[in-house]
C-alpha cells in the first residue's frame, strides 16, 4: 500500500482530435483537463487524511503541506522507522512518508516530527540560503533547530481537543526534552500504542530472558541481554547477534 497526496498527475492525451468526435465529448474532455481549483485539492487530500489524523488537525496540516509544496506518502508498515522526510531533490517536492498502520495520535505526531525536519531544511538550505564561500555548518538531525521547530508546530495542536488526556500529558512531558524518535521516550510511545488496534504484538522488554519471538516478516529470535540501553537477540535463521529497541512489538509463538 502507498498513497501520494497531490503527487502531479500524468499528462492526458488530446482526445478530441478525431473528425468523429462529439461536440458534447470534446465539453467532457475539456472539463477533465481544466486545472483543479485548490478547493478541489483541499477536499481530495480532506478524504484521504480523515483516516489517518484526528479530524480538528487535517485542516492545519492540509495547509502547511500545500504552503510549504511537501508531498505526504502513505506507507506500507517499516518495522524500523514510522516515518522519514527527503529534501527536495532534481525539480521534485520534498517528501515525507508515515506508516499507514499507526493511529491517529501516532501518525499526526510522526508527521509532525518529519515537518519540523522540512522547516530545518528550508531555514538552513531552503529558501534563505545565502550565497557564500565558508562552509555552512550542518544542523544535527534532532539538535536545536528542529527542536525549535518541532515546539512551533506541535505546541498549537495542543489546545484544540486533539490529543486525550493521557497522551497530552505525556506529550507535554516528551516536549521538554524531544527525543529523535517517539518510540525512546517509552513512556510516551507506551501510552500512544494503547490506541492500537489489537494484534496480538508484545514489548520485547515483557518477554523472558531465553524467550522465542519472531517478527512480522516471519524472521524468529531468541532474546538474551540487555546491554545499555539494547536487547541482544540471536537470529534463529542465520545465527546473527541483532540488537533490539526496548518498545519494538514482537509476537510470541
Amino acid at each position: 500500500m502507498q498513497l501520494s497526496l497531490f503527487q502531479p498527475e500524468p499528462a492526458k492525451e488530446n482526445m478530441y482530435n478525431s473528425s468523429s468526435a462529439s461536440a458534447q465529448l470534446k465539453e467532457k474532455v475539456k472539463e477533465v483537463e481544466a486545472p483543479r481549483a485548490p478547493r478541489d485539492i483541499r477536499e481530495k487530500m480532506k478524504k484521504h487524511l480523515e483516516s489517518c489524523i484526528p479530524e480538528p488537525s487535517i485542516e492545519s496540516i492540509i495547509t502547511w503541506l500545500l504552503d510549504h509544496n511537501v508531498q505526504l506518502r502513505i506507507t506500507n508498515n517499516r518495522t524500523s522507522k514510522l516515518g522519514d522526510y527527503r529534501p527536495p531533490k532534481s525539480g521534485l517536492p520534498a517528501r515525507i512518508s508515515v506508516n499507514h498502520d499507526l493511529n491517529q495520535y501516532s501518525f499526526l505526531i510522526t508527521l509532525v516530527h518529519e515537518m519540523a525536519h522540512h522547516m530545518v531544511f528550508d531555514e538552513s538550505c531552503g529558501n534563505n540560503f545565502i550565497f557564500s564561500f565558508r562552509r555552512k555548518k550542518r544542523p544535527k538531525p534532532h539538535g536545536k533547530e528542529w527542536q525549535f521547530h518541532y515546539h512551533q508546530l506541535i505546541l498549537p495542536l495542543l489546545h484544540t481537543g486533539i490529543f486525550p488526556a493521557d497522551i497530552l500529558f505525556a506529550l507535554e512531558q516528551y516536549l521538554e526534552d524531544p527525543k529523535a524518535s517517539t518510540m525512546a521516550d517509552t513512556h510516551l510511545f507506551r501510552i500512544l500504542k494503547k490506541y492500537d488496534k489489537p494484534d496480538g504484538a508484545a514489548f520485547i522488554e515483557s518477554l523472558p530472558f531465553d524467550a522465542v519471538f519472531y517478527l512480522r516478516d516471519g524472521r524468529s529470535f531468541r532474546k538474551k541481554e540487555k546491554i545499555r540501553t539494547r536487547y541482544h537477540c540471536i537470529s534463529l535463521n542465520n545465527g546473527k547477534v541483532y540488537l533490539f529497541n526496548p518498545m519494538a512489538q514482537v509476537y510470541r509463538k
